[in-house]
């Protein structure tokens, strides 16, 4: 019976989580509030403070299951990719196919949340910049392996290219709801497959631009 129950309470948080993320692509992560997530779900406010106190933990608890869907649906596929520049370049393209699938109304919660609260300090601002080095640091370990294998050059700096990259993912995610999507995200694989093979040795190991 107790079982049972946290069961049904752990699948109830993960749904609730769920609509957040969503939510927060909407409305912003300021926005995300427990009435307008409860009217979403349909249930009580206050079956969502059993779980969550204050709005700050609602945003906090949102963040960090954004980063778990993240690492779910860009991150291990792609490192089933093999090591090296292939891997490195399978990171960014899963990451435009999530903005390019409108699973989430906003495209990216990251990209989103974090122009939110670049100048908002607080908790939350310190997470979303958590999860931002986190992805850079990723970028970056992914880089130095191509660096390693041969497949990138020797003198290629990991943390300006990691810039490079994200910076290509972050301009598709405002500009595909504000210019041609198709074409935005064409211009964000295009630029980022460009450098790649421009610093690679071995550039067949990728697409053509």
């Amino acid at each position: 019976m107790t079982d049972g129950r946290l069961l049904r309470g752990e699948r109830a948080r993960h749904a609730a989580l769920d609509a957040a993320v969503v939510l927060a692509t909407e409305s912003g992560l300021e926005g995300l509030s427990f009435s307008q997530l409860a009217e979403r779900l349909g249930v009580s406010k206050s079956g969502l403070f059993a779980h969550w106190k204050a709005k700050e933990e609602l945003q906090l608890a949102a963040v960090e299951h954004a980063e778990a869907r993240f690492t779910e649906v860009v991150v291990r596929p792609a490192l089933r990719e093999p090591r090296g520049v292939r891997r490195l370049w399978a990171v960014h393209e899963h990451r435009l196919a999530d903005i390019a699938s409108d699973e989430l109304p906003g495209g990216c919660f990251f990209g989103n949340a974090q122009f939110e609260f670049s100048a908002r300090p607080g908790p939350v601002h310190d997470r979303l910049a958590a999860a931002l080095r986190g992805w850079h640091a990723l970028l970056e370990r992914l880089i130095g392996e191509a660096i390693e294998l041969g497949e990138l050059r020797a003198d290629t700096d990991p943390r300006q290219l990691s810039f490079e990259i994200n910076a290509h993912g972050t301009a598709a995610v405002y500009e595909s709801r504000m210019l041609g999507a198709r074409e935005v995200y064409q211009h964000a694989r295009t630029a980022a497959l460009v450098r790649l093979r421009g610093l690679s040795p071995t550039p067949d190991l990728l697409p053509e631009a």
